[in-house]
């Protein structure tokens, strides 16, 4: 009875490891996953190459949100301090701000730091120049 019952906790020991292992694994993965690869200025479409020219001249931006603070809180981007990140709206022809927008860390002008979502935050690319 001993021995069954050590087996059958050995089991579970490694059971629950293993799930641990795959969650981990996971989590990983929708991460990375998150930041898909990067994206030339030069690909980027032409409302969000004017959005990154204002951001980097510091505006004026169409929008009252632009350059307010991004708090990263889906955890995709790389951690950084409370507000390094600041978020601006890619102009579109929706009613609305619609989904696409400019996320920079850093020196509000420098833009180097800058990253592109056209799914309101569920993905992003890094912007490189």
């Amino acid at each position: 009875m001993a021995s069954r019952l050590a087996q059958a906790w050995k089991g579970l020991v490694l059971s629950a490891s293993v799930v641990a292992s795959v969650a981990a694994s996971v989590a990983t993965s929708v991460a990375v996953a998150g930041t898909a690869g990067t994206i030339a200025v030069q690909q980027l479409p032409n409302e969000a190459q004017r959005t990154l020219e204002r951001i980097e001249s510091g505006g004026p931006f169409p929008y009252d949100k632009d350059g307010s603070r991004f708090g990263n809180y889906e955890r995709i981007l790389p951690q950084q301090p409370r507000g390094y990140y600041r978020e601006y709206t890619v102009k579109t022809n929706s009613r609305n701000r619609g989904a696409k927008r400019i996320v920079c860390g850093g020196d509000q002008r420098a833009a180097n730091d800058c990253y592109y979502t056209e799914d309101h935050y569920n993905s992003f690319k890094r912007i490189t120049k």
